[in-house]
C-alpha cells in the first residue's frame, strides 16, 4: 500500500485554483461539480471536495459527511436531466484500483439499459457538448 502525502498541483487542485477550466455543474463553499472531459456516457461528471485529500482513505469524515449529500443530489438531476435508466457512481482508491487522479473524488455516470460504457481514454471530448451537458444538468438541480 502506498502511504503518499496529497499532492496540491494534481489537476482538480488546478481546477479548484482556476488555473485549469472546467465546465461547472455545481459549486458551494465545500465541494465542487464538473463535467468528465472523458465522459464515459452522456451526462459523466465528477463531485469533489475542496479540501484537498488523496481519497476516501485519507478524507476527513466531516469533509465526506457534507461531499456525499451533493453526489446524491447531482446522482437524481444527472438521472433526471439524461432520462437514464439507473446511475454508476465510481469512486476509485490508490493506482491498483483504477485511481488516476489523486484527489477524492467520486464519477457520476448517467446509465441507459443496453448502452456499455465507452471507455475513459486519452479523447476529450467536445467543450460544447461538455458545456450544454452541465446547462442539463443543472436545470435539474
Amino acid at each position: 500500500m502506498t502511504n503518499q502525502t496529497y499532492d496540491d498541483n494534481n489537476i482538480f487542485a488546478k481546477i479548484l485554483r482556476g488555473e485549469i477550466p472546467s465546465h461547472k455543474v455545481y459549486e458551494d463553499e465545500d465541494t465542487l461539480a464538473f463535467m468528465d472531459v472523458m465522459p464515459q456516457a452522456p451526462g459523466h461528471l465528477l463531485v469533489i471536495p475542496k479540501q484537498g485529500s488523496r481519497n476516501l482513505l485519507d478524507a476527513d469524515p466531516a469533509v465526506l459527511a457534507k461531499l456525499l449529500p451533493v453526489v446524491q443530489k447531482l446522482a437524481v438531476a444527472a438521472k433526471e436531466a439524461f432520462e437514464a435508466d439507473g446511475i454508476y457512481i465510481a469512486q476509485f482508491n490508490e493506482p491498483a484500483a483504477g485511481q488516476t487522479v489523486f484527489h477524492l473524488h467520486f464519477h457520476i455516470v448517467p446509465r441507459r439499459e443496453g448502452e456499455p460504457l465507452k471507455p475513459h481514454s486519452g479523447q476529450m471530448a467536445d467543450h460544447a457538448v461538455l458545456a450544454a451537458h452541465a446547462e442539463k444538468i443543472k436545470s435539474y438541480l
